[in-house]
Parts: C-alpha cells; sequence; structure tokens
C-alpha cells in the first residue's frame, strides 16, 4: 500500500554523476509516488540543489564525492540543513572503498550501473515511502523451500542441462534444450556436455579442455557466462551462450547449464559488418566483379548449405554473363554465357525476362529448366531461386541467384536476404554503368578540348604579350607605391620629431631665459661686490634666486615627464609581464586607486564587469590603457563645469570567438565629429597648455593593438558623451 503523500516534505531525488545515463525508467517509478528525478554533472551544482531545501536524498557518483575522504557526501548533508540521506554510486566497487563510503555516512554504496526498478525501490524503503515485505508466521522462505528441479527445468522456455561436474555427463534436460540440438532426451543423457561441440573450437583450441577451463573458472567464482561453438545434431555449427551455476546438494555435485543459441544473432551481425564493408567498396570504386564476388560469400555465410551467383545481362537486352559465382564450379558459370532470357529460360533468364522473383524449388520436375535439367543435374543442383536486379521498373540490369543441391522452398528470412543482396549489387552495378558512361563523356570531352587548344594556345600568346606589359606596369607601380610608403613613414617620424621638439621647447626654452637672468644678475652682483655690497641689494638677488629656481626646477620636471610620456609610446610586450589573471580582480585594483580621483570631480564610478573572466595576458599594459581612458574622460568629458549626474561606466563581459569586450564610457561633452578621426594622432589634443600632452589615446592605441593583439573602437555624439571599446582576445599573442 502506498503511503499517503504529503507536500510538506522534499520531493527531490538529486543525482549527481559525471557519467551518461538513461534515467527515464528510474525518473518514471519515482513519479509514481510523487517523486522528482533533478540530475546534475558537477560538485557545486549538486552542493546548490541541496542548499535549495527541497532534497529528499542524493545519488552520488564517488568521482565527485572528492578526495579519498569523499568530502562532498558531508557538505551535501550540511548545504541540506536537514537529514540527508546519501548513496554513494562507484563504476568499479571495491571494499576499500566501500569502507571510505561508511566512513563519510553513506546510506548505502551501491554500482554506478544500477537497474532503475532496484533503485527506486531502495530509494523508496530508505524515505519509507513503501514498507519492506511482512514476514507472516508459518509462511516457508526461500531458504527452508524444497522445489522439484525437474518440474522447474521441463516449464523454462530456455534451454536447460543439469550435468554432473568433474564427468561433464548431461543428467537431465528440457524441451527446449532437445529442440536446440534436434536429440531426443534419451540420446542427450548417454553423453556429456563437450560432446555437443565439435572436436575443435572456431580458435582451434580442444573443446573438452576449453569446456573444463571454463568449469573451472566458474568453481573458482571468476565467471559464470562464456561463449562456445556447439554442434546440432546434423552437423551444423551454432555458436551459443552458456551460464553455469554450480548446485551443491547431499552426496551430489551438480552444475545447472542455461544455453542460448547467439548464431542468428552473429549471423546479422556478419551481415550488418558485411554491408558496411560493401558499400565503402562501392563508394571507393572497387572493381564490379571483386564486390559482387564478396557480396555473394558474404550471402553464402548465411546459408545452410546453399551457393549463389550475379549473372549480367548484357547490353543487347537479351543475352546474359556469369558476373560472380565464386562457390560454384567454374565449368557451370561458363555455360550460362551467352545464354538467353526468356519465358522459360530456367530461374534466372525467366526472372530477368518476367522482371519478378522466380522459385523453383524442384529443378527436376519445373517446366522451365527443361532445357538446362541436365546440366544442372549434372552439378547435383536441385532447387534455385532467382530475383531480378532492377535499376528502375523498366530497366534490367541482372539477376541473384540461390542454389541448393536438395529440394527446398524459401523461407521468409530465404526471401529477406536474397532481397538485400539483390539490392546491393543493384547498387554495384549502376554505380560501375554511371562511370562507364562518365568515361565515354571525358573521352568526349577530350576530343573537345583537342578542338579548343588551338584556339586556347593563340589566346595564350596574346594573353602573354598583354602580360608582359602589365608586368612593366607592375613593376612601375610597385616602385611608386614602395617611394610612397616610405614617404608616409618619413613624414610620420617627422611629425613625431616635430611634435617631440614642440612639447619639448616650451620647458626647456623657460629653463634657458631663466638661466641667462640669472646669469647677468649674477654678473651685475660681482661688480656691486667691488665697490661694497648692500645687505638689501643680496637679499635681491637670493629672491630671484630662489624664484628662478622654482621655475627651472618646475620646467624641468615637464621635460622629464613628458620624456617619460615619450618613452612609452614604442610599446611591446618583451618589457611587460605576461600571467594569467582574473579581470574582475584586476579592475577592481584599478578603481580603487581612481576612486578617490573621480570623486574630486564631482563624478560616479559605475562598475559592470563579469568578474571571473580569465585572461592570459599583459596586466600592466592593460592596466595602463584604462587608467588612459578614464582618465581622458576626466579630462575630456567633464573639463567644464561639475555634474550631478555625470558618471564613467567601464563594462567588461565575455564577446564571443576567444574575445573579451571592455567598454570605458561616460555622458560627458563628447567628442566633435571633426576630431573623431584624429584622437588617435600623437600630440593631438583640444586642452593644449592645460597640461595634456596629446599622447594618452596614442599610447593607448598602440597598447591595445600591439602588445594586447586586440583592437578599439570609439563611438561619440558630442555632448552626449564617448564610448571605447577594446575587444582583446583571452590569450594574448607572444
Amino acid at each position: 500500500m502506498m503511503p499517503p503523500f504529503s507536500s510538506d516534505q522534499p520531493r527531490t531525488i538529486l543525482i549527481a554523476t559525471s557519467a551518461a545515463s538513461d534515467l527515464a525508467a528510474l525518473g518514471d517509478t519515482l513519479a509514481r509516488y510523487h517523486y522528482q528525478l533533478h540530475a546534475v554533472s558537477r560538485g557545486d551544482a549538486a552542493l546548490a540543489a541541496a542548499a535549495g531545501g527541497d532534497i529528499a536524498l542524493a545519488l552520488l557518483d564517488v568521482t565527485l564525492a572528492g578526495s579519498a575522504s569523499l568530502e562532498l557526501c558531508q557538505r551535501l548533508k550540511r548545504a541540506s540543513g536537514r537529514v540527508l540521506p546519501v548513496f554513494l554510486l562507484s563504476a568499479q566497487p571495491s571494499e576499500d572503498e566501500r569502507q571510505r563510503a561508511v566512513d563519510a555516512g553513506a546510506a548505502a554504496y551501491l554500482p554506478l550501473n544500477f537497474d532503475a526498478e532496484h533503485m527506486a525501490e531502495k530509494i523508496l524503503l530508505q524515505l519509507k515511502a513503501i514498507a519492506p515485505a511482512p514476514i507472516v508466521a508459518g509462511t516457508p522462505t526461500m531458504a527452508s523451500l524444497e522445489v522439484n528441479y525437474h518440474t522447474i527445468l521441463s516449464g523454462s522456455p530456455d534451454s536447460i542441462l543439469l550435468i554432473q561436474r568433474g564427468s561433464s555427463k548431461v543428467l537431465d534436460v528440457n524441451r527446449s534444450t532437445r529442440q536446440l540440438f534436434g536429440m531426443t532426451e534419451t540420446e542427450l543423457v548417454q553423453t556429456d556436455l563437450p560432446s555437443l561441440c565439435p572436436p575443435l573450437q572456431p580458435d582451434g583450441r580442444d573443446s573438452r579442455q576449453v569446456f573444463d577451463a571454463y568449469v573451472e573458472r566458474v568453481m573458482a567464482g571468476d565467471m559464470q557466462v562464456f561463449e562456445l561453438a556447439m554442434k546440432h545434431s546434423s552437423g551444423r555449427l551454432m555458436t551459443c551462450d552458456l551460464r553455469m551455476v554450480p548446485l551443491n546438494t547431499p552426496g551430489y555435485r551438480l552444475m545447472h547449464v542455461r544455453i542460448i543459441d547467439l548464431t542468428a544473432r552473429k549471423l546479422a551481425a556478419e551481415l550488418r559488418d558485411g554491408k558496411n564493408v560493401l558499400l565503402e567498396m562501392i563508394a571507393r570504386g572497387a572493381p564490379l566483379r571483386q564486390t559482387l564476388e564478396r557480396l555473394v560469400l558474404l550471402i553464402e555465410a548465411q546459408l545452410d548449405g546453399g551457393f549463389c551467383t550475379v549473372m549480367l545481362l548484357n547490353p543487347d537486352g537479351v543475352t546474359v554473363e556469369s558476373a560472380a559465382g565464386p562457390s560454384m564450379p567454374a565449368d557451370y558459370l561458363a555455360a550460362l554465357n551467352g545464354l538467353s532470357i526468356g519465358p522459360t529460360a530456367g530461374s534466372c533468364g525467366t526472372a530477368m525476362h518476367r522482371k519478378q522473383t522466380v522459385v523453383v524449388g524442384d529443378i527436376l520436375n519445373d517446366p522451365l529448366w527443361a532445357s538446362y535439367r541436365e546440366v544442372a543435374l549434372h552439378y547435383g543442383l536441385r532447387a534455385c531461386w532467382s530475383m531480378p536486379i532492377l535499376l528502375d521498373q523498366d530497366t534490367v540490369l541482372g539477376s541473384f541467384a540461390m542454389y541448393y543441391k536438395d529440394v527446398r522452398s524459401p523461407t521468409e528470412d530465404d526471401r529477406r536476404l536474397i532481397s538485400a543482396a539483390t539490392h546491393l549489387a543493384g547498387i554495384a552495378i549502376a554505380r560501375t554503368r554511371r562511370e562507364d558512361e562518365l568515361l565515354r563523356h571525358r573521352e568526349h570531352l577530350e576530343e573537345l578540348v583537342s578542338a579548343r587548344t588551338a584556339e586556347l594556345r593563340q589566346a595564350k600568346e596574346d594573353a602573354e604579350h598583354v602580360n608582359e606589359e602589365l608586368s612593366t606596369a607592375l613593376d612601375n607601380l610597385s616602385l611608386t607605391q614602395e617611394e610612397l610608403v616610405r614617404r608616409d613613414k618619413l613624414a610620420a617620424l617627422g611629425a613625431l620629431v616635430a611634435g617631440v621638439a614642440h612639447e619639448l621647447n616650451t620647458p626647456i626654452g623657460n629653463s634657458l631665459m631663466m638661466a641667462g637672468s640669472m646669469s647677468e644678475r649674477t654678473a651685475e652682483l660681482r661688480r656691486d661686490m667691488e665697490g661694497g655690497l648692500r645687505r638689501s641689494v643680496l637679499e635681491a638677488y637670493l629672491n630671484e634666486a630662489a624664484s628662478a629656481d622654482e621655475v627651472v626646477l618646475r620646467n624641468l620636471k615637464r621635460a622629464a615627464a613628458l620624456v617619460d610620456s615619450f618613452k612609452r609610446i614604442a610599446v611591446d610586450s618583451a618589457g611587460s609581464q605576461r600571467s594569467r589573471f582574473v579581470l574582475g580582480d584586476l579592475i577592481a585594483e584599478l578603481l580603487q586607486s581612481l576612486q578617490a580621483d573621480v570623486r574630486r570631480h564631482g563624478l560616479d564610478l559605475i562598475e559592470d564587469v563579469e568578474h571571473w573572466l580569465e585572461m592570459d595576458s599583459y596586466p600592466g599594459p592593460l592596466t595602463q590603457a584604462l587608467s588612459n581612458l578614464i582618465d581622458n574622460s576626466l579630462v575630456h568629458g567633464f573639463d567644464h563645469a561639475r555634474r550631478s549626474d555625470g558618471a564613467i561606466t567601464i563594462i567588461a563581459h565575455d564577446g564571443g570567438n576567444g574575445e573579451i569586450a571592455i567598454t570605458v564610457s561616460d555622458n560627458g561633452a563628447g567628442i566633435p565629429a571633426a576630431n573623431l578621426a584624429r584622437i588617435y594622432d600623437p600630440f593631438f589634443t583640444t586642452r593644449l597648455g592645460s597640461g595634456g600632452s596629446g599622447l594618452g589615446l596614442y599610447i593607448t592605441h598602440n597598447i591595445v593593438t600591439g602588445v594586447l593583439g586586440g583592437h578599439i573602437e570609439v563611438s561619440s555624439l558630442e555632448g552626449k558623451g564617448a564610448s571605447f571599446t577594446m575587444r582583446l582576445p583571452k590569450v594574448a599573442p607572444r
């Protein structure tokens, strides 16, 4: 009886495993008891699910449970906040691991490849959703129950034998066993099990020795199921699975043997694999006769004493030719060549004439074989079934035939087999014919190509003449291009040198002017000393010297700062340290250092960063680039008046394709459209004379496109703010 459903109890069963499993059957069984299954593949996901509080029981793969102490088992219990039973699942159970599971507090230790019904029962019993079966007084247990073995054996649908261990003598069999071997019970109980096998197994080993070795392994507990070649009373070989269970009774040593005939399954697998090989041969363009002979041998391996042939209908549509029949007499196949198809032309000729399957179960008495009966009987052929090979409903390619040396009719399996063989033969023949057609077209094309060769040769000569002229022009163009590139480089270098000279000229000129002035003042002081120096004159000189020192020192510091910024123009990775880092940590440290300066301008600093993005790059240059962009916003975006709503925003997210997109934007003054094309030029600034050198964005551009291996984009509307986006690879180029 199912206990009443309670909605306030956890109703989710958590299963955490990295192995791919089909959990549909388990989920269906648990659903009948109002439980649902929640599957995860990582330990952190399992902890998050347990913390949700709706987990009634957890199934945990030991590969996710942590180290030798299986600590995730305890962590799941603590995360749940309630009593949480945990079943540990192992792909390779061992006693050592079982003990560690007990020490970790697991409620059960079970194999990972569990049976869904068995696992559902254990879960429901653990959660008391079902009650165990009660033990009723007076009811026998299986341990005390005695039954008639022969009665059970007789009623089993499986083939079962009871043998004596040691002698392997057959003591009892059931009806299925008699049918399997085609023998009576009296015949079977007068033999031993190895005698039901061929003398040698397919690998050449003695069957009796192989069986005795398997029995020893079964008794040692090493195995219970093994494969053995056995023999039907007709001599037909069978591939069988034997499952053996030892039975110990007072005074007897017995073995329970269950036999499963795998022959049909093996043949089906060989047919499937053979079809794949044939299709590969066809796709590869193997010779037609080789392909058809491989097909015939494949089908013959599926038959019980049958032989196969493939006949082709010649292009005249009347006569036939033998294409394959490796197991048939060569003289018989030769006798078929050139025969005509017709309404009474044996099995193959009639099938091609009628365009339908023809079954002759007794060649001796069938009128279709009247003209060929003596030839067939000479080679011992008594039955022949033939199916036409059709390209389409009206086009016959040939026929596929099965021969037997006894009178018989096809079974449904035989009909399916000949149909599959005919289909494969049709594919191979059709492909060969298409290739022949392509060959004929190719030969025709070669004639056309030859006819066009003379015209093309003349055209080629004309084209070579034109090409010479174009080559000369191209050489001249290349020289001109190289000269233009050299001029552009010189112009860029000249602009850079001019900019450096312009920036340094002011502080150096101021220093020179002040030094010259103090030199003249010093000469005057010397002259005054010869006539007697007054205290007021000396004090005036010292005041002027102090003022001059301050001016010179300030201008020299300015020059030094400019030189330092010039040194950062040629940014490369040689002097930068490369490392793996978390982008969120780097940006957090940068913003902390800039927070005071941003607040001093009365602005908000907004961060929207996917914190755990990882990069293998150069943190120093990246920090410098970000700092330059923020400084650019402070200096140029908010250089006029303080705004109550002014803000600088940094956004970083995964841009896909192995890139990270970092955007620095503001809602300040923006960049005039006329200046957008020049913002990355060295020494270009709109704050000339206000302390800006015009190198910030130039250096940033060099860092992004050079060291960091990315690119930078800008968008701006005047009065609406500016936005710079750096798209950087997660792994910087080396």
